[in-house]
């Protein structure tokens, strides 16, 4: 009799995805304890994700963007308004199981703050929501197959096995690093008052598994604008760049995994401080970066595909098992420099801090690998020559086309794609212009989808000798389109060693218009 020796093979196949765009629009009024509003210089917003709930096929996000203006008041002192606006959009996702994992990922597109009248303004925020689902399927699938004599008889048997490269996700992990730094005024710098405005970005971040740890570096980019102590101070900015480094300890992370991991800000705080001298000449600055990281492992699998026996009649219960595998990784750079010139560039005395957004609008898979198609928002803010209006900001829109090599990329090819600024810089050049140049880092996970016959159950009977009587015992055949020595062996109750025996053959490939000798076996 035979037995299957089988092994459970846990898969994780894309499921599908759903994008949903949600506008947010709303009005707020100025706090009594504010001046007017005379001009908006600088908006900014951050969205953050409440819930994500799975729901008969739709899922519900719920979260909230918190928006903070810099704006010129009537005085002429500028001052800083923010406040929030909550959402809840459902999106669907048809097939949506309770038991697949859903990934969400969430980009402000567009934000607009508008005056209404100097004491009410209005904000407007365009948000698309990406959601990606993965199920989770396990299978049991012959690897081998153990032979056991019937009455008096060993079965005879005959197996054909095929090699797998499959990656499966070893581990979902979501932790936290944080970074706690301070920055110094340089001696030409008036005390701080108060902070007006302040962002923290992440440049250059990379990470790496190794055995119990992800590695991770980068760089955290710090601008803040600030009142000066003292009657009619100057408004003062401070731009400082903080490297990090560090390591989060996982576990059952191994160094040859193959990882896909997003960083973000999800907390971040800035707070003058005073220094030895009691003077307030110091900032603390608190910034939270969360780890979403997803880790592939890719293993060498070897399935029975086939069987037969030249002494038994043997049935299969086949099925199919689709599996992932790993078609490439690819961290690209993509480098920009492009001169742009700004409506009022014959007024700007200084160019005060840069700051981009990377936008992916299209990507499209070509022979040659995934084309990617692109803008970079890239907001100026600069001094002017202007008393009324000194401080000015200038929003540019700079595309980028960029062709990552993806070998063997095709149509149903999974592309995981992460894409940060890497590199920002803005200088003033000759005849009112502004040269930009910027590294966009496009960070390529390929997964091709491959399904393969396995086998899932046999039946073992007596050969039924009748039937392999009316089989010749020797028979001319020329190889025919499709056919391989399995086939050919099968079909004619031989064995793949006989034919090459009886053949002189040194390999088992044939082509049409090949001209065998078979012989059949029997037991």
């Amino acid at each position: 009799m035979l037995e299957l020796v089988k092994k459970n093979i846990h898969m994780n196949r894309w499921k599908g995805n759903a994008t949903s765009q949600i506008t947010l629009d709303d009005d707020f009024i100025v706090p009594d304890s504010m001046d007017d509003v005379e001009q908006i210089i600088l908006s900014s917003g951050e969205i953050t994700v409440d819930s994500v709930k799975n729901q008969a096929e739709r899922v519900v996000v719920r979260g909230k963007m918190d928006f903070t203006i810099l704006y010129r008041g009537a005085e002429g002192g500028l001052c800083t308004l923010s406040g929030s606006i909550n959402f809840e959009e459902p999106i669907n996702v048809p097939g949506l199981e309770e038991k697949d994992f859903v990934q969400l990922s969430c980009e402000l597109e567009d934000l607009n703050a508008g005056i209404i009248n100097s004491r009410k303004l209005s904000v407007k925020a365009i948000i698309t929501l990406q959601v990606k689902v993965e199920t989770v399927s396990d299978v049991e699938a012959a690897i081998e197959v153990d032979t056991k004599p019937t009455s008096g008889d060993t079965p005879n048997v005959e197996t054909l096995r095929k090699n797998v490269d499959v990656a499966t996700i070893a581990l979902r992990h979501k932790d936290t690093f944080r970074i706690k730094d301070s920055i110094s005024l340089s001696g030409n710098k008036p005390n701080i008052d108060h902070i007006l405005w302040s962002e923290l970005k992440l440049r250059g971040v990379t990470t790496r598994p190794v055995d119990g740890k992800m590695m991770l570096d980068g760089e955290l980019m710090v601008f803040i604008i600030y009142q000066g102590e003292g009657e009619n101070a100057p408004i003062q900015w401070i731009e400082e760049s903080i490297p990090f480094s560090g390591e989060i300890e996982v576990v059952d992370v191994t160094e040859d995994m193959v990882p896909v991991v997003t960083v973000r800000l999800v907390h971040k705080d800035i707070e003058a401080k005073p220094d030895t001298d009691g003077e307030m000449r110091e900032a603390d600055v608190d910034a939270v970066l969360e780890l979403d990281m997803k880790l592939y492992k890719e293993e060498d699998m070897e399935l029975l595909t086939d069987l037969y026996s030249t002494n038994r009649d043997l049935g299969l219960q086949t099925g199919e098992a689709c599996f992932d595998k790993i078609l490439t990784k690819n961290m690209s750079k993509c480098k920009i420099v492009e001169k742009i010139t700004l409506d009022n560039a014959d007024r700007i005395l200084q160019i005060c801090h840069s700051e981009g957004m990377v936008k992916i609008d299209e990507t499209e898979v070509k022979e040659d690998g995934l084309h990617v198609e692109g803008v970079l928002e890239v907001k100026i803010l600069y001094m002017t020559s202007d008393d009324i209006q000194p401080i000015q900001c200038a929003v540019e829109d700079i595309p980028f086309h960029f062709l990552i090599e993806a070998p063997g990329i095709n149509q149903d090819t999974i592309c995981q794609l992460n894409s940060s600024l890497e590199q920002l810089s803005a200088v003033m050049m000759g005849g009112g212009s502004i040269e930009v140049k910027a590294t966009i880092s496009l960070d390529l996970l390929a997964l091709q989808p491959v399904c393969e016959q396995i086998i899932t159950g046999v039946t073992d009977s007596p050969m039924d000798f009748n039937n392999l009587q009316k089989l010749p015992g020797i028979v001319g055949y020329i190889v025919q389109p499709g056919d391989s020595l399995w086939k050919i062996a099968k079909k004619f109750h031989t064995t793949v060693d006989t034919i090459m025996t009886t053949n002189g053959l040194t390999d088992s490939i044939v082509k049409p218009g090949d001209r065998l000798i078979l012989v059949k076996e029997v037991s």
